[in-house]
């Protein structure tokens, strides 16, 4: 399968990623289709013209005549809509997905499908503070990563349709990790980056930091503007590669912390030295 202006896409899931799918693949010039929780989403993404027809419930002729199918859902939601749903899909349809987590939901919705259609995981890394379908906006995939995430399981064909759409998307980077291997990184650049900001903001009960704050502390708490649901659920289904991450944290942070109290001037410049050779070649995408 090759993505053209024919192929039917159905996204599932009419959040702020779902949304901003469908607002890129529209202006890449496809009709996506799309089922949401809330009526008054689909209604103001078919308003803005950027879903083509829609429904508020599992719609058996949206989903059947769909060759490509984004779950933009959460973990636990995502399986049980496969377990319920999974024989209303077109046969050889292509699902892939948006989740943060991988290695609790791939296998096991690799395991309960039906032979005919296959699961190809990817992750795009790419969000906003804010969250919803009325915060869509798929510029946010313009300097962005986007992973594909396959196992034995998956056939090259369907790891080439899953990279054609990130290329649709419009991102910056697409590469490739196992979800062992995708775990483990998400848990130090995504999650331990959220547990950190939530501490800043938590750790101290000053008032009106608006009156004082620079751009360093609002840069560094922007994303603890968080939805508590989704991302328990992520730290969770994480758990163990985020503590590890957490664990290797503390430790630097000690270290850091030690050297202070000790007067280590030396060992302090030394560490920012490798903080800023490593933010250098993280700007130049190395």
């Amino acid at each position: 399968m090759k993505i053209t202006d024919e192929t039917h896409i159905l996204i599932v899931g009419l959040g702020l990623l779902g949304g901003s799918y469908a607002r890129a693949l529209t202006r890449a010039g496809l009709k996506v289709g799309a089922i949401a929780h809330k009526q008054a989403d689909l209604d103001f993404a078919m308003g803005e013209g950027f879903v083509h027809e829609g429904a508020a419930f599992p719609d058996p002729a949206l989903i059947g005549k769909a060759d490509i199918v984004v779950f933009a859902l959460y973990p636990h939601i995502f399986r049980t809509w496969i377990q319920e749903n999974q024989r209303l899909l077109k046969p050889g349809a292509i699902l892939t997905d948006v989740t943060g987590v991988k290695r609790c939901i791939v296998y096991d919705i690799q395991d309960m499908l039906r032979p005919d259609v296959e699961f190809i995981a990817a992750h795009p890394m790419a969000g906003r503070e804010v969250y919803g379908v009325r915060n869509s906006d798929d510029s946010i995939f313009r300097i962005a990563n986007y992973i594909v995430v396959p196992t034995a399981k998956n056939t090259p064909e369907a790891i080439a349709v899953c990279r054609q759409l990130g290329e649709l998307l419009g991102f910056a980077r697409i590469s490739e990790l196992s979800p062992e291997e995708h775990d483990e990184m998400i848990g130090f650049v995504s999650q331990l980056t959220h547990c950190i900001a939530i501490s800043l903001m938590t750790c101290s009960d000053s008032e009106h930091l608006g009156l004082y704050t620079g751009d360093s502390f609002r840069d560094l708490t922007r994303i603890a503007r968080i939805n508590e649901n989704m991302w328990t659920e992520l730290f969770l289904d994480n758990q163990d590669a985020l503590l590890h991450q957490m664990d290797l944290f503390s430790a630097e942070f000690n270290r850091l912390r030690n050297m202070l109290a000790d007067g280590d001037a030396e060992g302090m410049k030394a560490m920012m030295r490798k903080s800023t050779v490593r933010r250098i070649a993280l700007d130049e995408g190395r």
